[in-house]
């Protein structure tokens, strides 16, 4: 089917994908006319990326933001749905969860750990800290030392670990320090409650100086086949061993969804396979992490780990920012 620009992002942002999106329920999920049933689904297909050296994940992530209330604000209406789609996604071998403190604010930490505690083997849960959540759709600036100090304790507590694997700079303030806030970073990994350091929303010019402090293992920004701003942030990664985490853009252009649906028709996928399909192309250390609330999208996900775009697909799609430019 069909789908508009519209609904393609709400599916990427939000897991609201249509009903009938190329998803056979009884048997799984065709591409190119070959059957992929949900039994063989694993997010393992998309491969590994290394987390400073230190720690190996599957490359298809699960981002916990949606798990909220409406606005990602409160407890999720379907509290037990929730927690059945975490557990889901650790059955299709999903290792590498993506979360922070502001969503809820706390909910998304507390739904992880009740839904998985004790954790299984192997699995990393990516937490952040430095932006405040004091209501629906409302976000304020807090990456003064003291905060991120009340924040890695809050979310250590919250997900009832002794140390937390990946904590991330959910932001920069503006009227803080970057490198003080990085520096309160580096010393609560000397204490030993964190294991590696990464970055959310940063320019390449803050990768630089918080390596200068520390290393840095993840950047997580906004990005997607339509969205390239950060593209040559994505180059600096890849020459530099660093994880990039893309979060996706809502709303791309009409020249975008038009080229995704005509190449998601080509392997009867549904767009948002195709847009994570492109990801996991786009570099080897792509950690796409898409989000829902909803077991079916989320089966939905993993299966893009095992959809290959040809070179003139992937070539297509990466014109599109220039398609778009012209028109």
């Amino acid at each position: 089917m069909e789908i508009g620009i519209e609904a393609y992002c709400r599916a990427l942002f939000h897991g609201e994908f249509p009903e009938n999106a190329s998803w056979d329920k009884v048997e799984g999920r065709i591409f190119g006319g070959q059957v992929v049933n949900k039994k063989e689904l694993s997010a393992s297909a998309a491969g590994n990326v290394s987390l400073g050296g230190e720690i190996s994940v599957h490359r298809l992530g699960f981002g916990a933001m949606r798990l909220t209330g409406e606005g990602i604000w409160g407890p999720p209406k379907d509290r037990q749905g929730a927690l059945a789609v975490l557990r889901r996604a650790v059955e299709l071998d999903v290792n590498f969860i993506d979360t922070a403190d502001s969503y809820g604010p706390h909910v998304s930490e507390e739904l992880i750990a009740e839904a998985l505690f004790p954790y299984p083997a192997g699995l990393v849960i990516a937490t952040k800290g430095g932006w405040n959540r004091p209501g629906p759709n409302q976000w304020t600036h807090d990456a003064t030392p003291s905060h991120l100090r009340t924040a890695v304790e809050g979310s250590l507590k919250r997900l009832r670990l002794d140390r937390i694997d990946l904590y991330q700079l959910h932001i920069p303030d503006p009227v803080v320090s970057f490198e003080a806030s990085v520096e309160t970073l580096a010393q609560l990994r000397n204490e030993g409650k964190i294991r590696l350091i990464g970055l959310s929303n940063v320019t390449l010019e803050h990768i630089v100086r918080a390596r200068r402090i520390v290393p840095i293992v993840s950047v997580q920004n906004r990005y997607s086949f339509a969205d390239r701003e950060w593209d040559y942030v994505v180059d600096y990664c890849e020459r530099s061993g660093i994880a990039f985490i893309p979060w996706f853009p809502l709303g791309a252009g009409k020249v975008a969804g038009n080229v995704l649906n005509q190449i998601a028709q080509a392997h009867r996928a549904s767009p948002t396979q195709v847009a994570l399909a492109w990801l996991l192309r786009r570099s080897p250390i792509m950690l796409p992490i898409p989000g829902t609330s909803s077991i079916e999208h989320l089966e939905q996900n993993v299966a893009a780990s095992s959809l290959r775009l040809v070179e003139e697909e992937y070539e297509k799609l990466s014109r599109v920012p220039e398609l778009a430019a012209s028109r």
